[in-house]
């Protein structure tokens, strides 16, 4: 079995997938996944704990594991987790950075500049898709990232993401309270509750049609693609998301490992 590990600052996202499944879908193959809230100074045994207990849960043996890929935009629990690996997986992990090979040119002024998960979610679209493509990162940052027709990487954007703009939010003003964010039954809001609804669901929609549109006037026609743990949320309400995948990273992951062996 492949492990797949994308190491967020918010969440670290872990798919199971089998070994030599096909990789013509993100999620074909993918025996099962999780989520859990990155913590920053948990040891390789406290990571070991929380993945023997989830593989417990649904009668899997973490043992049979015979390859692992990570991408981690958090060195300290980058270093964690190869401890983990290391200890008590005894595998030689792809760790997407320098010198992993990924089949995708970056055309960035200076690659190493561009997060690991950013690269991961482009080599997966356009295994997925082929390019032109832009992917969109729901994440702690919104992203777009851009993939050209020949499968390079062009380069993209990087704005402040739904939840920790809305954090920013409540925290300064005082009269705001969290609310569910489901769409409101007006645009215009008749409540505050609908107000910060509107605000959030229409207007993170509107700014990821407005880059893409900006992205498209450079590039030409491309296929959209979301991912991200708020890409459900939010995708419905833009004018120009054609493809949700939720497991896009992981995806990516698994077609680099595949490229390393």
């Amino acid at each position: 079995m492949l492990l797949a590990i994308d190491i967020g600052n918010t969440n670290i996202v872990v798919g199971l997938y089998e070994r030599d499944a096909s990789t013509d879908a993100a999620g074909t193959g993918l025996i099962d996944n999780w989520r859990f809230t990155t913590v920053h100074d948990r040891t390789p045994d406290e990571h070991a704990i929380t993945f023997q207990a989830v593989f417990d849960q649904v009668d899997l043996d973490w043992t049979d594991i015979t390859g692992v890929a990570v991408s981690s935009g958090v060195p300290r629990v980058t270093t964690s987790v190869r401890g983990m690996i290391d200890r008590y997986l005894d595998i030689d992990p792809v760790v997407l950075g320098a010198g992993v090979k990924t089949g995708m040119s970056v055309l960035y002024d200076n690659p190493r500049e561009v997060g690991p998960d950013r690269i991961a979610n482009a080599v997966g679209a356009f295994d997925l898709f082929a390019g032109p493509t832009i992917v969109v990162d729901f994440g702690t940052g919104t992203t777009l990232d851009a993939i050209s027709a020949a499968g390079e990487y062009l380069g993209g954007a990087i704005a402040p993401g739904v939840e920790i703009s809305l954090d920013a939010l409540f925290d300064r003003a005082a009269g705001l309270r969290a609310v569910e964010m489901v769409p409101p039954r007006h645009a215009v809001g008749k409540t505050t509750a609908e107000s910060l609804q509107a605000g959030t669901l229409y207007g993170f929609a509107a700014q990821v049609d407005g880059l893409v549109r900006r992205f498209e006037a450079e590039m030409g026609t491309c296929t959209i693609v979301a991912t991200g743990g708020l890409a459900p949320l939010i995708s419905p309400h833009t004018e120009v998301i054609e493809h949700v995948e939720p497991w896009l990273t992981l995806h990516g992951l698994r077609v680099i490992h595949g490229k390393n062996q």
